[in-house]
């Protein structure tokens, strides 16, 4: 089983009649599309927000900004799923937005722009939903580290050096406030990718990796169940690597290989 398992051989399911592998490369693209931009855009959105308010910090606009935060963290994802879809998806008046599957039935129809345009149409309520409540933790660990960094003594000498308020922000304390965020990255990253997405799969009638191992697990296909196991913490034992090489990135002085002489 272990020598099958390393060359990615988890043999058939039992009710599907496919190879596990077969199963989960087929599944594999929803997932990926979920928690890819559901990732990308939380970082986008919360670095310069938690920057903006630990600048401003006690400001009216961390305030109300922080209310904003609180509620959206309050509010599980499939909660808000189901008002996007009551609100923007035909359950009022406005019908903006489609509820089932990645792309339209007549994909292949379209041309390169328009199949890149229903691509994205498809997933503004499921990644609008998965990032609600994930960019709250980030935002928040964000302005506490910016906050905890420019209370020290080297970013007083940059200042009392004449350097401008955004040359001491973004040249001296945003590399050293960073690595505590990047150290949340994998965690992140595995919460959307994986723990965040069955219910959303679900609800937009996706059909991707979460919801093939739930559906598995039910049926007790266990083949399915183990390679889907499998698949998801060799991707979290990846994520945390690459966590771990932007530390270098974002922190030359970082050096592994001295560390380990």
């Amino acid at each position: 089983m272990l020598k099958s398992y390393a060359r990615l051989d988890f043999g058939n399911s039992f009710f599907r009649g496919k190879t596990v592998i077969d199963l989960i490369l087929e599944k594999m693209p929803v997932t990926i599309s979920l928690g890819l931009w559901a990732t990308l855009i939380t970082y986008l959105v919360s670095i310069p927000l938690g920057i903006r308010k630990a600048v401003r910090h006690g400001s009216s606009f961390d305030v109300w900004s922080s209310t904003a935060i609180v509620i959206g963290y309050a509010m599980p994802a499939f909660l808000f799923a189901m008002f996007l879809i009551v609100v923007f998806a035909g359950g009022t008046s406005l019908n903006w937005f489609p509820v089932r599957g990645l792309v339209s039935e007549n994909f292949d129809e379209l041309s390169t722009l328009g199949k890149v345009a229903d691509y994205f149409w498809h997933l503004v309520l499921p990644v609008t939903s998965l990032v609600i409540g994930g960019f709250a933790t980030l935002t928040i660990l964000t302005k506490n580290s910016f906050l905890n960094e420019i209370t020290r003594q080297y970013v007083v000498t940059a200042r009392a050096k004449g350097l401008s308020e955004r040359r001491v922000l973004y040249g001296h304390v945003f590399r050293n406030a960073m690595l505590l965020v990047i150290s949340g990255i994998p965690q992140a990253f595995i919460s959307v990718f994986f723990a965040g997405s069955l219910l959303i799969e679900v609800i937009f009638s996706l059909d991707g990796l979460g919801r093939m191992s739930y559906e598995a697990a039910v049926s007790r296909d266990y083949p399915v169940v183990f390679g889907s196991l499998f698949i998801f913490t060799l991707f979290g034992l990846l994520i945390k690597l690459i966590g771990d090489l932007c530390y270098t990135l974002v922190d030359p002085r970082i050096d592994f290989a001295a560390r380990n002489a």
